[in-house]
């Protein structure tokens, strides 16, 4: 994991399991979100984080991903870069694109995926806005 080159978004490793495979002998489809989930924890919900209070409530609202190449148990751990594509009120959207482990960060991504997130408080099963803090963290990572 790394903050370095914040320009160019998070980047972080993700180990592919052999469970994550399918009978085809790529990522399967529905794994491949998990692993988009795997990657986001470290970055918004790790201690110390400034969007720590996200780990008390936060639901996807909506994900898109888009396969432009296969992935195999053997280009593990795949290389995910991360960033912000939107910050709204009460809501947020991340850019991802994922690459075999060790491909160039300019190589064309096996899969360009977003999804967009909602702060919720879970007392109160309501939406909620984002904090100052919260707001900052994500606009740091924003990419134009």
């Amino acid at each position: 994991m790394s903050d370095a080159g914040e320009q160019f978004g998070f980047h972080t490793e993700v180990t592919v399991r052999w469970s994550d495979m399918d009978v085809f002998q790529h990522i399967n489809h529905a794994r491949m979100v998990t692993l988009l989930e795997e990657a986001r924890i470290p970055w918004l919900f790790a201690d110390g984080r400034p969007t720590q209070s996200l780990r008390e409530g936060a639901v996807i609202a909506d994900l898109h991903v888009r396969y432009r190449g296969q992935l195999r148990h053997e280009d593990g751990p795949l290389d995910v870069m991360m960033w912000t594509e939107k910050v709204r009120a009460v809501d947020f959207t991340i850019g991802y694109e994922v690459r075999p482990g060790g491909a160039p960060a300019d190589s064309t991504p096996s899969i360009v995926a977003s999804t967009q997130i909602a702060a919720f408080d879970i007392d109160t099963q309501r939406l909620r806005r984002l904090t100052g803090e919260e707001r900052a963290y994500l606009l740091r990572w924003k990419r134009d």
